[in-house]
């Protein structure tokens, strides 16, 4: 009688424990959990709030539409007021950037950059009018999709609105061009003041993020006064979070290390142009530029897009045949859910976007497939919860 009981026993402590495995991962058995403590909204926090919408050039209209595509088959509480905008023109109109100013959000495709020829690039112009003073790039692996190095998650934080793209330069005489692409006398001051924010920025995603490293990039070894005044910000705000690991990384040899040894890295906080290289490298090691979400924020607005290459708008043949890659743009959208305070939307996206990639049966070109946007789409509005 008392081996019966014991057998009986064993067997539905074996069941308990299959169940509660079970229950601690997902449908597709990938171990990711689908649902963590609940959100307590504030009354009102349901209501549909409003997201200006440029789709852009080239694949931005292909990958923005994914994402509308995707927001209405969640019912998000979100709806796009949409806007014509393209990298040739002079300026962004003056509609759009009303509607950013009282929307406080947006989320664009890519605008394409002229390269010469004096026009300015849309992208800088839209940091520089909304003071979107810090650019974000999380670059990390997704399971499922094969990379050189694994373990890899940075954050690349980014000073957005002065050094080289301040785009400060003339033609002195014909063939002759002055560049002054840092920090004049008359500039320091705001150097000093952008230098101290971008880290305190830096430091602050660092604590509330849980992350535990941030490292600032620089050049002070031959940009002795603009560098140095760059690291001299980061080392004051530094000493005010001492659970957080500080240090220091010349710009060539960070990128020698991301490539050797990405996982090493965290939080890395950089001035305008080396940000713009370390977070394209971080991307290209982490699976791609086309995974890989982002944003720009400041202290009233935040536009979400591509988080690498925002300004490589695809080629005229992968429009053509609707294959642009839409995961870092559904990602970004996942970031901008949560930065309007939806987190279960977002966890809802973010969720079946890696179970796609996790499966591995819709991979556009860029990912080793031959999945077109669409199918893609289609994919992750199949695995929504």
């Amino acid at each position: 009688m008392f081996r019966i009981q014991t057998i009986c026993s064993e067997k539905m402590s074996r069941r308990s424990l299959t169940l509660l495995k079970n229950l601690a991962r997902n449908a597709n058995g990938s171990g990711i959990q689908t649902r963590s403590v609940t959100y307590m909204p504030r009354p009102g926090d349901g209501a549909p709030r409003p997201v200006t919408l440029i789709p852009g050039d080239g694949i931005g209209p292909l990958v923005t539409n994914a994402v509308e595509q995707v927001m209405e088959a969640m019912h998000a509480p979100i709806y796009f007021e949409k806007y014509d905008v393209h990298g040739e023109m002079s300026r962004v109109p003056p509609e759009v950037m009303e509607s950013i100013r009282k929307n406080k959000v947006c989320l664009k495709g890519g605008l394409k950059t002229p390269v010469g020829g004096g026009v300015s690039s849309l992208n800088v112009q839209l940091r520089k009018e909304l003071d979107l003073f810090a650019s974000l790039v999380n670059c990390f692996n997704l399971p499922g999709l094969p990379t050189r190095h694994e373990n890899v998650d940075i954050v690349v934080i980014r000073e957005n609105t002065e050094g080289e793209y301040a785009g400060l330069e003339h033609e002195v005489v014909p063939g002759v061009v002055e560049s002054l692409k840092d920090y004049g006398l008359m500039l320091v001051v705001i150097t000093k003041f952008c230098s101290e924010r971008i880290a305190k920025y830096a430091f602050e995603y660092a604590y509330l993020n849980n992350r535990k490293k941030v490292t600032a990039v620089h050049k002070a070894n031959i940009m002795k006064l603009a560098d140095g005044l760059f690291l001299e910000s980061c080392r004051e705000v530094a000493k005010k979070y001492p659970s957080i690991t500080y240090n220091e990384i010349i710009v060539d040899n960070c990128c020698m290390q991301l490539v050797a040894k990405p996982e090493q890295f965290d939080v890395m906080v950089t001035p305008n142009l080396y940000g713009n290289l370390v977070a394209n490298t971080a991307a290209g090691i982490a699976g791609g530029t086309g995974v890989m979400p982002g944003g720009n924020v400041g202290a009233d607005h935040a536009v979400f897009e591509q988080g690498a290459s925002a300004g490589n708008v695809g080629k005229d043949k992968i429009v053509l045949e609707n294959k642009a890659n839409p995961v870092a743009l559904l990602l970004s959208s996942a970031m901008m859910l949560r930065h309007l305070q939806f987190p279960s939307f977002a966890d809802r996206l973010e969720t079946a976007v890696k179970r796609v990639i996790f499966e591995g049966k819709c991979r556009t070109k860029d990912l080793g497939g031959t999945s077109t946007t669409q199918e893609v789409v289609d994919a992750v509005i199949a695995n929504l919860e």
